[in-house]
């Protein structure tokens, strides 16, 4: 099966300091890939690469086995590419249902469609639905940002640090939705640095450090490794 994503060996510098260096993995239709990290180690910047706020001064970026490196982001997303960034970012005068119908260009029948289907994904979301977004807690304007960037039905959701802010529970339950998305057909690449968290609901992870990928492999297996549990998991 070919994959959705296909990075291969790709540069990224900002100004005269290189974020991304020879980076190179695959995403599978249908998969949840962890990125894991410290913080800087370059896994934002890969994300804003796949979607197009950033470039890569060399290697290529490919999705579903058509380069995109020249496309702007718009056309990413048209493509099928969805971005949910670090920090939440909904609009807070808008209402809960208002956020979500936005960010989708069909029909309004269709749109009313999908906001039930992050209804369903988000049942938090249901009961704020005529709230405006700046009074939601964390969490709950945390799964409005997922569901905003779902509402187009990406292929692949790019999902950028989703548990940073929030407590435990809340954590288990935002980041506890990933195998529910992945069953709609769309596969993640999540940027995470609990990576406890992470390994346990994605299949396959890779590691960064410094701009380098430095481990990859099936998401069980990391979890195991004696290198990932004293650089992630306290041992």
């Amino acid at each position: 099966m070919n994959p959705v994503l296909d990075i291969e060996q790709i540069e990224v510098r900002y100004g005269g300091v290189t974020a991304l260096r020879d980076v190179s993995l695959q995403v599978a239709p249908g998969q949840a890939v962890a990125l894991l990290g410290a913080n800087g180690a370059g896994k934002s910047t890969l994300l804003k690469t796949v979607i197009g706020l950033m470039r890569a001064r060399t290697g290529d970026v490919r999705f579903d086995g058509r380069s995109i490196a020249g496309l702007p982001p718009q056309r990413r997303a048209r493509l099928g590419v969805g971005y949910c960034p670090e920090g939440r970012r909904t609009f807070p005068g808008l209402q809960v249902r208002e956020n979500l119908m936005v960010a989708c260009w069909e029909g309004r029948a269709e749109r009313e469609r999908r906001v039930e289907e992050m209804f369903s994904l988000f049942p938090a979301l249901r009961q704020k639905a005529d709230h405006l977004a700046w009074q939601l807690s964390g969490g709950q304007q945390q799964m409005l940002a997922i569901g905003r960037s779902l509402m187009g039905r990406p292929r692949l959701l790019l999902l950028d640090e989703p548990s940073l802010g929030l407590s435990p529970v809340l954590t288990d339950e935002v980041i506890g939705r990933i195998p529910a998305i992945k069953q709609t057909g769309t596969a993640i690449l999540l940027a995470e640095q609990n990576a406890a968290k992470a390994l346990a609901v994605c299949d396959h992870a890779y590691v960064l450090q410094t701009g380098k990928v430095v481990g990859a492999g099936p998401a069980g297996e990391l979890a195991r490794s004696a290198d990932v549990r004293k650089a992630f998991l306290g041992g």
